[in-house]
C-alpha cells in the first residue's frame, strides 16, 4: 500500500481543520497548532491559496492571516470522505494482514511479540492479538514513552533490548519507515522484524 498520498491529504486536511475555526492565524501558529513544520505549512498554504481554497488577510503588524474560503470548506470535506475511505482500506488490510502473521509466529513456536509503534495500527494489533495464544512483550515509541498502551507501559527504542520478545512487529503505518531505522539502530536482527505494509 502506498502511503504518500495518504499522508499528505491527512496534513492537507489537519491544515484546513485548523483553518476553519475562523481564527485568524499566522503560517507559524499554524505550524505549532498542526504540528507540521514551517517550510511544509507554506508549502501547502500557497497551493491552497492558488486553488482558491484559503484566502490570505494583512493583519497589523505586518503579518498575514489565513482563512478557508467557501470553496475550501467543501474541499475540506471531500478530502475528509477521501481520508475516511482510504483510512478504512487500512484498516481492513492491517486486520487481515495482522491475523495472517500472528497465525504463521504461532506456526513457528514464537510466544512473545513487541509491537514497534502505538499509534492506530498498534490498537488493531493489539485487538487482532486476543484471538491468539501469542503476548505482548512490550510497546516501543520514543514520542509516547512513559504512557501507557491499554495496561502496558510504553518503553524508548533503546530499551528493546531489555524485552524479552521473539518478535518485533511494526504497528504502524505512517512511521514504520522511521520505525525499522530505529529497531536496526538499536540492534535488532533484520529477522525478528514483521511488517505488515
Amino acid at each position: 500500500m502506498n502511503n504518500t498520498g495518504g499522508t499528505e491529504d491527512y496534513r492537507v486536511l489537519k491544515l484546513m481543520e485548523a483553518l476553519s475555526s475562523g481564527d485568524p492565524l499566522t503560517q507559524r501558529q499554524l505550524s505549532r497548532r498542526v504540528g507540521i513544520a514551517l517550510g511544509l505549512v507554506n508549502s501547502y498554504l500557497k497551493n491552497l491559496i492558488r486553488k482558491g481554497y484559503v484566502t490570505v488577510k494583512n493583519i497589523p503588524p505586518r503579518r498575514y492571516a489565513y482563512y478557508l474560503t467557501p470553496k475550501g470548506f467543501a474541499e475540506k470535506g471531500r478530502l475528509a470522505l477521501k481520508l475516511l475511505h482510504h483510512y478504512n482500506e487500512i484498516y481492513q488490510h492491517a486486520r487481515t494482514t495482522l491475523k495472517d502473521l500472528f497465525r504463521q509466529l504461532e506456526a513457528e513456536g514464537k510466544r512473545t511479540v513487541v509491537f514497534a509503534g502505538s499509534d492506530e495500527v498498534a490498537e488493531i494489533a493489539y485487538l487482532t492479538l486476543q484471538e491468539t495464544d501469542l503476548e505482548l512483550a512490550g510497546v516501543l515509541d520514543d514520542e509516547r514513552a512513559g504512557e501507557e498502551f491499554f495496561s502496558y507501559r510504553i518503553y524508548p527504542f533503546s530499551e528493546i533490548q531489555s524485552l524479552h520478545y521473539d518478535a518485533v512487529v511494526v504497528a504502524s503505518y505512517v512511521k514504520r519507515r522511521d520505525i525499522i531505522e530505529r529497531l536496526k539502530n538499536s540492534g535488532v536482527s533484520e529477522m525478528d522484524i514483521k511488517q505488515i505494509f
